[in-house]
């Protein structure tokens, strides 16, 4: 590849996940995921999981865990909002759990809507024990990726990799 053609960070993202075994993709729909789900869709070895609700992610990794499988759940930002109580299950029953987390209400935003979200993820997060991995920039994607992989699969710990908006690009409002 050429220093001139663009990585595809979600197909190398995808590698990521395939390679240390994940084989279940729960997702709630999202621009941010839209690419990576649709190498799931494409791969025989993998299942995304169309979800209605965050939580139902939370719960599809917990009992992937429970059958020595392993999952990834993909939402936005705004689903974190979702998910405190299902963590706390999470937190109490040590299930590793990895999210996959989109950001918006960060870096370049022009929805007013997004920002109370956006700004509370860390927080929500860290109060319930999962462990955070920001991608900032596209150098920052396989070194965060193998930390949370790490964290979650080797170590039994919940991670969260979040994709920023400086990485994603901002959505026009």
């Amino acid at each position: 590849m050429s220093d001139t053609e663009p990585v595809d960070w979600s197909k190398q993202l995808f590698d990521d996940f395939v390679a240390v075994g994940i084989t279940l993709f729960p997702y709630v729909p999202d621009a941010g995921n839209k690419q990576l789900i649709k190498y799931a869709e494409e791969h025989n070895g993998v299942r995304p999981i169309l979800l209605t609700t965050e939580e139902e992610g939370v719960a599809v990794c917990a009992g992937a865990d429970l059958v020595r499988e392993k999952a990834v759940v993909c939402m936005q930002s705004s689903g974190v909002g979702n998910i405190p109580n299902f963590l706390s299950f999470v937190n109490g029953g040590r299930f590793p759990i990895l999210m996959m987390i989109s950001m918006r209400g960060d870096y370049g935003e022009q929805n007013p809507w997004q920002y109370p979200m956006g700004q509370a993820v860390d927080p929500i997060l860290t109060a319930m024990g999962v462990l955070l991995f920001r991608v900032d920039h596209m150098d920052d994607l396989a070194p965060a990726s193998e930390a949370a992989l790490s964290a979650t699969f080797k170590s039994g710990k919940s991670a969260a990799l979040i994709l920023s908006q400086r990485f994603l690009g901002a959505k026009a409002f």
